[in-house]
């Protein structure tokens, strides 16, 4: 899984191949976001303003490139990734997941999210027993806060939302039990003999997909580990959702 979410740089890299163009075309620049962070390039904020079809197309392209096989997490893989758990947890006996890679809350010093309380909508700044913090209200530079879990990765709280592969399921029920994506509607159109989420061959355009991590936008309660989020068409696109890859190795042939 990469390290962080796509920045704009990488996105600009890929979408301006119209050589490695597997379905759609892509802008190469998409972002809202477009000025520097606090002196901080602005192509090393992550893209966004992205939706589904076009990161599976980001991914397919920089798959096409390498001879790798590059696609969207499954909900599954990205929350493991991004618990950052090494250790199994007796669940029997009471364990639980926190339900923040740094343990029961979070602090605008160490994510981007909407920090402070918004009285009109009864939204807490706040989670737990963690302070207010700031709202930025803007994406920040991927690694801004150099921080990292315990697999390296970053930014896997707020920020910008991140696509997962998987339909949408309002439960686990039925969900693999090997970690990959959970695809189901238009399953021939869908998926290839590794489960993998086409674009343009899919029949149903209002189809939903699955983000995770939430972003600068919203309260940290958005951003927990465990938190599915849908409100989104996989057509649909914002200033807030961006796109996060993983590698599962060279390509094969089929």
């Amino acid at each position: 899984m990469g390290r962080y979410p796509i920045t704009q740089a990488q996105w600009k890299a890929i979408a301006s191949r119209s050589d490695l163009k597997v379905n759609q075309d892509l802008d190469p620049d998409p972002s809202y976001f477009k000025e520097p962070y606090q002196g901080i390039d602005r192509w090393q904020r992550p893209v966004e303003q992205v939706d589904w079809y076009e990161a599976v197309e980001f991914c397919d392209r920089l798959s096409k490139l390498t001879g790798k096989d590059y696609r969207l997490p499954s909900e599954a893989q990205w929350e493991y990734a991004c618990r950052g758990v090494t250790e199994p947890l007796n669940l029997e006996n009471g364990a639980s997941y926190p339900p923040f890679q740094f343990g029961e809350t979070i602090t605008t010093d160490l994510a981007n999210y909407h920090g402070t309380d918004d009285k009109d909508s009864r939204r807490s700044g706040s989670y737990g027993r963690g302070p207010q913090g700031e709202y930025r209200g803007q994406t920040t530079p991927v690694g801004y806060f150099k921080v990292v879990n315990s697999f390296g990765l970053s930014d896997m709280h707020g920020n910008v939302w991140e696509w997962c592969a998987d339909d949408w399921h309002n439960n686990y029920k039925g969900a693999p039990t090997d970690g990959s994506a959970w695809i189901d509607n238009n399953e021939l159109e869908n998926v290839n003999t590794e489960n993998q989420s086409y674009l343009d061959k899919n029949d149903d355009k209002s189809l939903y997909s699955v983000m995770r991590g939430g972003s600068w936008f919203d309260y940290p309660s958005y951003c927990r580990s465990a938190l599915r989020f849908i409100d989104f068409r996989r057509v649909d696109c914002d200033d807030f959702l961006g796109v996060r890859v993983v590698c599962a190795g060279m390509k094969s042939e089929v």
